[in-house]
């Protein structure tokens, strides 16, 4: 059986993978043009892969993407949708690394780091400034948009600082630890009413599209901060801009826009009270060793013809 690696995932893993699976031939194909050629005769493709390596895939039976969301699979090969090949990913590897995160930015609007950060850049001591402007974390409310493995992981941090914590998702579901309600899609307007902190988790799907738009923004509660972690693309940031340009929102931190980078006339960039990050939330070496052990341990149930972890539903997204 042949497995095309198409990602490089770390210094040794496909010498790994030939001692854990002698049986199997492991190609490595990190451009287009090397998937095109390895694909053909292929069983299974480990990390990326494209509508024209798809066409070519005449044996292909099992993709891993080698991350979580995976819109832009689906947009660079909108066949695999519809095919017979059967996608895993690479779900609940990133949670802690993206839930830390989320709280990171959380914190850091609570004590002003980024002025702080300023403030010693310029040799500035300046107490007054900061005189009641710290902002305790337990009472306030947080809201999340999707309870899945992130959103979770972000509300049990968070109620360890005794914070408020609320969820919307699409799945019904009693309130995971830490969260005193999930509410249906329905009532996403009366969770940002109520949120000091607003954290978006949501894959980036139809339904989720453009979803906080000027309008959402606009209920939010008077100087709420907003967190993205998961994609670019549900917020509109062309009214996050104005929302916190007009003293609406108190700020917001990003790991993900649309597009990546921000264009660089977006006034994104410039304002104040906004953390921009290069899509690296989960970037930690444990994230990328929990992938590695997932593909290992699917390949293994795979040649076993055992049932494989996280197969993705295709035509939801998810």
């Amino acid at each position: 059986m042949k497995v095309v690696i198409a990602f490089r995932i770390g210094s040794g893993f496909v010498e790994e993978l030939r001692e854990s699976f002698p049986g199997v031939e492991f190609r490595t194909a990190y451009t287009p043009e090397e998937q095109l050629r390895e694909i053909p005769d292929a069983e299974v493709q480990f990390g990326l892969i494209t509508g024209e390596v798809l066409e070519a895939a005449r044996k292909l039976r099992w993709f891993h993407f080698v991350g979580i969301g995976f819109d832009h699979i689906l947009t660079n090969a909108p066949n695999l949708a519809e095919s017979d090949v059967v996608m895993t990913n690479a779900r609940e590897t990133h949670v802690i690394a993206m839930a830390d995160h989320a709280m990171a930015m959380i914190l850091a609007f609570a004590h002003r780091v980024p002025d702080l950060v300023d403030d010693r850049r310029a040799r500035n001591w300046d107490t007054i400034k900061y005189f009641g402007a710290m902002t305790e974390l337990a009472g306030t409310t947080l809201g999340i948009l999707a309870m899945g493995d992130i959103g979770k992981g972000v509300a049990q941090r968070a109620a360890g600082f005794d914070m408020e914590v609320y969820g919307v998702d699409v799945a019904q579901m009693e309130p995971p630890p830490g969260v005193r309600e999930v509410w249906g899609p329905g009532r996403l307007d009366d969770m940002l009413a109520i949120s000091d902190w607003f954290v978006v988790t949501a894959p980036l799907v139809e339904s989720t599209r453009g979803l906080i738009d000027a309008g959402r923004l606009a209920r939010l509660k008077r100087g709420a901060h907003l967190v993205v972690v998961s994609r670019g693309g549900i917020v509109d940031e062309t009214a996050l801009a104005e929302a916190i340009r007009s003293g609406h929102l108190g700020g917001a931190a990003l790991d993900a826009t649309d597009p990546e980078p921000p264009v660089p006339e977006s006034p994104l960039w410039d304002l104040p009270n906004v953390i921009i990050s290069p899509h690296v939330s989960a970037d930690s070496p444990q994230m990328w060793q929990r992938r590695r052990e997932i593909f290992k341990e699917n390949l293994r149930r795979y040649l076993a013809g055992e049932p494989l972890k996280h197969v993705c539903d295709k035509a939801r997204g998810y």
